[in-house]
């Protein structure tokens, strides 16, 4: 069983949420169901891969309703829209809001499982691009300030005399700082530093 992932399904539909929650099951992924968005919004996902299936008509705030305060909340799970009333401005809303997937009922259990296992990825290589920045901005929040002046030298092409003129300092002094830069970011090579500052932007 895929123990690191949930699947969260809100549906005002009980028989639908209890058929979505086997087959779910059936695939070997956990499943946590709501009525209605209000339950969603007052619970608070557990901090693992996931993605969330949506019914888009609802009584009270409704499937793309609680996509827009979602966003504003920065609550980011990837959505897969369900609905009985398909129409294309809907869908085409959803989609330009970032949801994955928008699937008119009824749809085969395959479609369905396909567009969960395609969610689930895309929230984990989300959540491990965040983990990735996160070390790599936690490395360069280490640097002192002249360090950092060095590190945006660097990574702008400028050679050590170049920057050793611009700052006012030694040429030995900017080798010094090189390295040690090279070391708190963890970079194996100018190719790598360059590509780490590219993430920090």
């Amino acid at each position: 069983m895929e123990t690191q992932s949930v699947v969260y399904v809100i549906d005002d539909d009980a028989s639908v949420r209890k058929s979505l929650e086997r087959l779910i099951r059936s695939a070997g992924l956990h499943a946590k169901t709501f009525p209605s968005a209000q339950d969603f919004l007052s619970y608070h996902p557990l901090d693992c891969p996931g993605c969330l299936v949506l019914d888009v008509k609802m009584p009270g705030i409704t499937g793309l309703e609680l996509q827009k305060k979602m966003t504003a909340l920065h609550r980011s799970i990837p959505i897969i829209f369900i609905t009985g009333f398909g129409n294309v401005p809907a869908s085409v809303q959803a989609m330009k809001a970032g949801a994955v997937d928008f699937l008119e009922k009824p749809f085969d259990s395959k479609t369905l499982l396909d567009a969960i296992h395609r969610a689930i990825k895309h929230d984990r290589e989300h959540r491990q691009r965040n983990s990735e920045l996160a070390a790599i901005r936690k490395r360069a929040e280490s640097l002192t300030n002249r360090e950092r002046e060095v590190f945006e030298l660097i990574v702008a092409g400028m050679l050590n005399k170049q920057s050793a003129f611009q700052l006012g300092i030694t040429e030995k002094t900017i080798k010094v700082h090189r390295a040690r830069v090279m070391q708190k970011m963890g970079a194996q090579s100018l190719a790598d530093l360059v590509r780490l500052a590219e993430r920090l932007k």
